[in-house]
Formats: C-alpha cells, structure tokens, sequence
C-alpha cells in the first residue's frame, strides 16, 4: 500500500473508523477517502455504486455499522441485521465491480458461538448456537465473512476480514442506553462522581469474563494485515487479556477517581459468560497489542471528559 494510493475508510466518523483514519494520516498517506452519513448513505446501493464508479478506491477499510451493546441489540434487533447486511451488501459489491486491490472487512467477535470453547480460536465459527441477544448483529456479521470469502473464491477479489475483541477508546459510543458495557460504565462512574451518589448500578452478576483492546492498537492491526496482501482469511484481533465485569467496573472507578458503592442487578442478562480471542494466528503474522487496559482507561477517559459533547448516541458510524 503506498502513501499515494486511493484509500477509502467506510465509517470515519465512528469508533474503529476514526482510529483508522488517525493511523493513516499518521503514517502518512496522503490520499484518503471519507464521507459522512448526510454526504452518503451505504445502505443506499444506488448511491454507492456512483461513489465507487467515481473515485475508484484502491484500498477499502469496510468499518461502517450499526452497533450497540445489549439493550440496544435486544430491542432493536430488525435494524441491526438489516443496516449492517445493506452496508456490507452494497460496499463490498461495489469495490468487487470497480476492482478494488483490497478490502478489510471489521467484524466482531460476537461471531462465535455463546458457548464457545476458550480462547475462540477463528475454525469455532458456526460450530454452536450464538448469543441470542445479539444474534442479528453476529448474523450480519457472518455473513460479511462469507460474502469476502465467496468473492474470493468465485471473483479473484482480495478481501479478508477481521474479528476484533471488544474494543473502546476516543470517539467511542457512551449513550447509557445503547452503548457497550467499557464506555457505559466510564459514563456512568462519572456522572456517579460528579453528582456525588453513595452508589452505582452493573447490569448482571459482574462475573462474566471480558477481553478489551484499545482501538489504536485495533487500527495499527488493520493497517498491518491489509498490507498483508497474500492473507485472504479472517483473522481475530484481541489483546490475551481477560478480566471480569467487576474488576473493570473496580478498574474504572479508580481511573474516574470514584469513591462510591458498587451494585450489581442480578435481574439483568449478562450476556456471554466469557469472550476471549485467541489471537495467535494474528501473533505468527507478525503483530501484537501494546496498550494495557489501565492505560488505555486513562487515555479514554481524559478523552471523554474533553468531548463530551461529541458522545451522544452514533446510529450508523
């Protein structure tokens, strides 16, 4: 990939998307496509195509999506298969029509199944049933894989797909009704501080086990397998580290600086007992996380305290 080649990031403006853009400019490429939602809409095929036919992107970085956490997902679940396979539909035929050197495609490590063995390693997919709160979204998901993979198969294109861990950082998510549990809990915790209530309430046991990444490592492991241009395969992203949902909810309040109670509503859906990536496929690569989770933490909230006008709600990043 040269600095000068024409590189398009679907999802700019939202989590990994951003991460992806700040790497980029970082190491200095120079030609980089973006548009926000209003300037085009990648659920509208129409559209799509005449943006693709037009500027022609070499490169593809495919992180646009409809995403939330468990409530959002639960309730919300007709919008999060259909947004996400439109998206996905329309960008990835587009990029095959115009012959695009190579796309990578962001998935989620929702993909697997909710009793998957541990670490889950990237031959677990489809071997079980998968989370039922969040089955549309892992369905979408899937079926990303499975287009790139056809595609290559039948088309010649070069596509591969990237299964991150649960990941957080800057431009993140933090609306307490839709967001995953890292950033709703630093929310929270926060707002818990400056108001100065006795306590805070966790949704479920606080048992379940979690992996986190930062989304800057999340962006320099994409940038290092989309230049890997002989990997055609899926590949999962994820730090090797797990901690329970109590010991981040501890971890954020000592970030936060947070002296109240913890309490946790067990009436609540934990979601998948444990998730944690094995990531040695990535390891033999080459590649390998830097930032750790308490660092990544402060990093985060130093961020979220600056913008919080820019942490609303994102519908379609």
């Amino acid at each position: 990939m040269k600095k000068t080649d024409k590189i398009f990031i679907a999802g700019h403006r939202g989590l990994v998307g951003s991460a992806i853009l700040r790497a980029l400019q970082q190491a200095g490429y120079s030609n980089l496509l973006y548009r926000t939602h209003a300037d085009l809409d990648l659920m509208n095929a129409e559209a799509t195509h005449a943006f693709f036919a037009k500027e022609k992107p070499q490169y593809v970085f495919l992180a646009a999506a409809k995403v939330g956490g468990i409530h959002a997902n639960n309730t919300r679940r007709g919008e999060f298969i259909y947004h996400n396979l439109a998206i996905q539909l329309n960008v990835i035929e587009a990029a095959r029509r115009v012959g695009t050197e190579r796309l990578l495609f962001l998935g989620s490590s929702c993909i697997y199944p909710r009793h998957c063995l541990q670490p889950m390693r990237e031959e677990y997919l489809l071997t079980g049933p998968l989370e039922q709160t969040n089955e549309p979204y892992a369905i979408a998901k899937i079926a990303g894989i499975k287009l790139c993979e056809a595609y290559n198969s039948q088309y010649g294109t070069n596509f591969a797909s990237v299964m991150p861990t649960n990941l957080y950082g800057p431009y993140d998510n933090f609306d307490l009704e839709s967001s995953h549990v890292l950033p709703a809990l630093l929310r929270k915790v926060h707002e818990a501080k400056l108001t100065q209530s006795k306590n805070i309430m966790v949704w479920g046991s606080g048992t379940p086990l979690r992996e986190f990444l930062h989304v800057d490592d999340m962006a320099a492991a994409c940038l290092f397998v989309i230049q890997k241009a002989d990997f055609k395969d899926m590949v999962n992203i994820g730090s090797g580290q797990e901690v329970t949902i109590r010991q981040l909810a501890e971890l954020i309040c000592e970030v936060v600086g947070y002296q109240g109670d913890i309490v946790y509503d067990t009436s609540k859906p934990d979601g998948t007992p444990r998730k944690l990536l094995d990531a040695s496929r990535l390891t033999q690569l080459g590649w390998k996380a830097r930032i750790s989770l308490k660092e990544g933490l402060q990093q985060t909230y130093q961020w979220f305290v600056q913008n919080e006008s820019l942490t609303a709600e994102t519908s379609v990043a």
